[in-house]
């Protein structure tokens, strides 16, 4: 990996936010969002894991004493159903598998299972290690847990198959910096958490083929309150669109967007 992104991507998993492009000669492209639509998102809610399914959201919001299941009207950013969970838990990641929503919590080593219709509990399912995110490709769940790699877990029993280190340039990035997940094909999209950086990953071999920069999405209000941990988080894929929502922790707008080179 050359020098200067090496220092770079060491600075972001060290907490310094990025918020704007960086010089850098990785291989990798460049991408940045194209905006096609926004909508309002709940400023309170800590979001930890986006999925879209059949016109509604599903999120995970995070913080000890905050976390919650919730569906989300898109168009209105209302919240229509919302699961509560014990003032001990942080949840995290959020991945839905059939007719079954899978929900991580970071550090209490359970992933809390519903009905995706009426968002009841139907089990526990504990795991070792730490949970971040969470993405399903149609066959097998892919894992983030603050490492630089990805867990492979079979989607029925969550058992653990395989862990993969994810690379830039043939060289492991830094830890802590894969969060939110989302599988689309063959790639799954990750945010670089404290950063406004999301990274395109080939899922068979863990290299990042993109590089996409959503710096252009942050207001004067997100870039306020960056410092308090309120950064970009929160990856869904409609589709039937082909596009991308993705907003921040308690950010107030949700946007839509398509990814192109920059």
């Amino acid at each position: 990996m050359p020098k200067l992104v090496l220092i770079v991507l060491c600075l972001l998993a060290l907490g310094q936010p990025l918020l704007a492009q960086p010089a850098r000669t990785a291989s990798a492209p460049t991408l940045v969002p194209r905006v096609i639509n926004t909508y309002p998102h709940d400023s309170d809610a800590f979001t930890q894991g986006l999925i879209w399914h059949q016109g509604r959201l599903y999120e995970s919001a995070g913080l000890y004493g905050q976390s919650d299941l919730r569906r989300v009207e898109l168009e209105t950013g209302q919240v229509e159903a919302r699961v509560e969970l014990s003032s001990d838990v942080f949840a995290e990641g959020l991945e839905l598998v059939g007719d079954r929503l899978i929900q991580l919590t970071w550090k209490a080593g359970s992933a809390f299972v519903y009905d995706a219709e009426t968002l009841a509990h139907i089990e526990t399912i504990e795991y070792q290690g730490e949970g971040w995110g969470l993405c399903y490709d149609g066959r097998y769940l892919f894992m983030s847990d603050g490492s630089a790699y990805l867990s492979i877990r079979d989607a029925n029993s969550f058992a653990l198959i395989f862990r993969g280190a994810v690379t830039l340039d043939g060289q492991l990035i830094p830890p802590q910096l894969l969060n939110e997940l989302e599988c689309v094909g063959e790639h799954i999209y990750a945010n670089a958490w404290n950063t406004a950086y999301i990274f395109k990953i080939d899922k068979f071999t863990g290299e990042i083929v993109a590089l996409i920069d959503a710096a252009s999405l942050l207001g004067a209000a997100e870039r306020a309150e960056w410092a308090a941990g309120n950064v970009l988080n929160g990856i869904a894929w409609n589709s039937e669109t082909d596009t991308f929502y993705i907003t921040g922790k308690r950010w107030s707008t949700l946007y839509e967007v398509e990814f192109s080179e920059s």
